[in-house]
């Protein structure tokens, strides 16, 4: 496994090199609809840990995937992350005023331009997707874009969210739990590891090796989200904190308890390193990844 401080330095690295990306692609226009550029680039480009670009590149790197068009196709996901963000922040959803330490979108610009904002970049992502720049084959860019709208709609992303609603006045179990969570946060992070694969044109084998491990981050990811609500501090984390248990809404952790949480987000850290065998040192990085998901303080 990767050094951890070499791993952080390389998470920083490629976050960087994504945010060019998007800021490339997000071009401002001296036209009226710039409003809704600015907040598109305001959200995009604001930060963040950038891990689900993080896990395309880094799956591409096992495949020889030539850099640009790993970039390009982490820049779609981190667009589509991002656009969810914008709706889950608004009013009508959890009705968030901070965000990775500063004002949501709707409350930096209005709620109809966020609306907006979420719309574009979702749709944005797709047509980077389809771009030839993306990759030369038609084949797999009809892959790429089959795959990351199949993660991101009703029967993933959007659908998880609709259950999180649901869970608001209903009270859910473990295995409720963890299927809205594999659909909410689980659907994109494993879809991430998913076009990696599609770029590099890699086997079934592979692919579906990869979608294992990236299923277990993905649970993982979101107990340690859960373990953040409850013991994180709200500055560090950069956003609310303890509004699950304000408002009553059943969790990994209010089901689990603390350490019974932090013991199966361990357990699936350790399970998700053990699928990447195959690919030898070439996935440390994303051995490593797993390793700071669940030990993560924001």
């Amino acid at each position: 496994m990767t050094d951890q401080t070499e791993f952080l330095a390389g998470l920083a690295d490629n976050a960087d090199a994504v945010t060019k990306t998007l800021d490339g692609l997000l071009i401002e226009s001296d036209g009226h609809e710039n409003r809704v550029i600015e907040a598109m680039r305001y959200s995009s480009l604001g930060g963040g840990k950038r891990v689900r670009p993080f896990l395309v590149t880094a799956s591409a790197d096992l495949f020889g995937v030539d850099r640009r068009a790993a970039l390009r196709a982490a820049a779609a996901v981190e667009m589509i992350h991002c656009y969810s963000l914008i709706h889950d922040d608004l009013p009508a959803m959890d009705d968030d005023d901070l965000r990775r330490g500063r004002a949501t979108c709707h409350i930096a610009f209005d709620e109809a331009t966020a609306i907006l904002a979420g719309d574009a970049l979702l749709t944005y992502a797709f047509e980077v997707l389809a771009d030839p720049e993306t990759h030369q084959d038609a084949r797999v860019r009809a892959d790429l874009v089959l795959a990351l709208s199949q993660a991101s709609g009703h029967a993933g992303m959007v659908g998880g969210q609709m259950i999180d609603l649901y869970a608001e006045d209903h009270e859910l179990d473990v295995p409720e739990i963890t299927r809205l969570q594999r659909m909410k946060t689980g659907a994109l992070i494993a879809v991430s590891c998913d076009l990696g694969a599609i770029l590099g044109k890699a086997s079934e084998h592979a692919r579906h090796t990869l979608h294992n491990y990236a299923h277990d981050i993905g649970l993982a990811f979101q107990i340690a989200d859960d373990l953040l609500d409850v013991e994180g501090d709200e500055e560090e984390v950069g956003k609310k904190t303890g509004k699950d248990q304000a408002a009553g809404k059943a969790t990994f952790v209010s089901l689990l308890g603390v350490e019974r949480a932090r013991e199966q987000a361990e357990i699936l850290s350790r399970q998700a390193q053990e699928h990447l065998e195959i690919f030898g040192e070439k996935a440390d990085s994303l051995r490593s990844l797993a390793h700071f998901i669940v030990n993560r303080r924001s």
